[in-house]
């Protein structure tokens, strides 16, 4: 009772403005105030300071300053150039090189709002001078960058793994096959629209073998990366923490000596813009350790689970439960929040009904994520329409056919878990 009054509370709190880490760490630490607690204040520190000591932890911090050197380093307008030779030539061929983009990036920068801000502004506006409705424009890119969501290295999978002690290294191999059966369905349903709006191609013809050889040379150091990413997790030269560390020191390598692109003004911009976003993640995550704490001291989790196994004999029913559950608070909270406040939770349940922990990490990042590409509070949907000044009732009307697109998609990867684990469970 008392824990879920501090989690009412904690979302009520988020839900008046109030900014996230504050709200979840006023939310835990009122629980050691209470004089029914019978714990020592000072265990509210404690558990703030045990959260900082994680070497899994590293990797949030190290991915999040790859983002941002990544578009200095020219790898960004590399992939550009070889989405737009591969995709070009099909109906809508921008739109169908933006979502290629957005699956060849997943494994550079790691974070959909990201994706879905450096598109709109090198993509989207000129999609919109091309005749594309503003509208269309925005639900494409915003929704597009859910599969950066999946496809590592994504923070999202990177701190449910933390939170859940689940392996990142299976997350992130995981996250392959459901990354590109989400490209898929979104540009077959790319291409549906573009016929019936007569969005034509960029390009008149196919790309010749030549030309596709040409693209692939030239962004080959940036198609590169994301193999030997996993490939060094796969065979265990280098944990998903030191994978971060590698992606620094390969970005460096490729940005400042092999493309000279990269300048030591980038890269001391980049800092300092990654001390900002890393302040602001870290404040979370330590406060979400007390939060996460007081869950588990009143052995929520537990009741939960025992309620969820007598209402749901089939483990299949309870996960399309929880995925509903986990769309609707998507459209309302922010993806990483309730990463931290319902992965403590919800992983003991879905362990305890059979269910494997990496097929549901991908479920739940997906949907998560994805509420932020809706109405009423999605950041995604705010940064494009931003940028393109497009209106949200628009945006709203042109993201259906997608949002269509992506719950089809989840209700396969919920019926079929084969095909999310079918990596995993050959490569490790």
């Amino acid at each position: 009772m008392i824990s879920g009054a501090i989690l009412f509370a904690t979302l009520f709190f988020i839900a008046i403005g109030l900014p996230v880490a504050f709200a979840i760490g006023i939310g835990g630490s009122a629980y050691f105030l209470l004089p029914s607690t019978f714990l020592p204040d000072s265990t509210a520190v404690q558990r703030i300071v045990a959260v900082s000591q994680s070497f899994p932890l590293l990797a949030v911090p190290l991915f999040i300053m790859l983002g941002n050197l990544m578009n200095g380093s020219g790898i960004t307008h590399r992939l550009i150039a070889l989405a737009t030779v591969l995709a070009g030539w099909m109906r809508g061929g921008l739109a169908q090189s933006s979502l290629l983009l957005s699956a060849l990036m997943g494994g550079v920068s790691g974070s959909a709002v990201a994706d879905a801000a450096m598109q709109a502004r090198v993509l989207g506006v000129p999609m919109v001078a091309k005749g594309y409705s503003p509208g269309f424009v925005g639900a494409l890119l915003a929704i597009g960058g859910l599969i950066t969501a999946t496809i590592p290295p994504s923070l999202g999978l990177i701190l449910y793994g933390y939170l859940g002690e689940v392996s990142i290294g299976k997350l992130f191999i995981a996250g392959i096959v459901p990354g590109i059966m989400l490209t898929v369905a979104l540009m077959t349903t790319t291409t549906i629209v573009a016929r019936r709006r007569n969005y034509v191609p960029e390009m008149d013809r196919r790309p010749t073998a030549r030309e596709v050889w040409l693209a692939f040379k030239e962004g080959f150091w940036a198609i590169l990366f994301p193999v030997w990413l996993l490939l060094g997790i796969r065979f265990g030269y280098f944990t998903p923490s030191e994978a971060g560390a590698f992606a620094i020191v390969y970005t460096l390598i490729v940005g400042m000596l092999i493309y000279r692109q990269l300048s030591v003004r980038q890269v001391i911009e980049a800092m300092r813009q990654t001390l900002v976003d890393i302040g602001m993640i870290m404040l979370i995550i330590l406060f979400s350790g007390t939060f996460g704490y007081v869950i588990t001291f009143e052995r929520v989790p537990q009741s939960i689970a025992e309620f969820a196994l007598t209402a749901f004999n089939d483990p299949t029913v309870l996960l399309f439960a929880i995925s509903g559950f986990l769309l609707v608070l998507g459209m309302l909270v922010e993806a990483t929040v309730l990463v931290m406040l319902l992965t403590p939770i919800l992983v003991p349940v879905i362990t305890a009904a059979g269910l494997d922990p990496v097929h549901f990490g991908l479920v739940m990042m997906t949907l998560v994520t994805f509420g932020g590409m809706t109405p009423p509070v999605g950041v995604s949907m705010f940064t494009v329409c931003g940028i393109l000044r497009c209106s949200y009732k628009d945006y709203t009307i042109e993201s259906l056919p997608f949002v269509a697109a992506v719950l089809i998609t989840v209700v396969v990867m919920i019926l079929f878990p084969g095909f999310v684990m079918y990596l995993p469970n050959l490569l490790m």
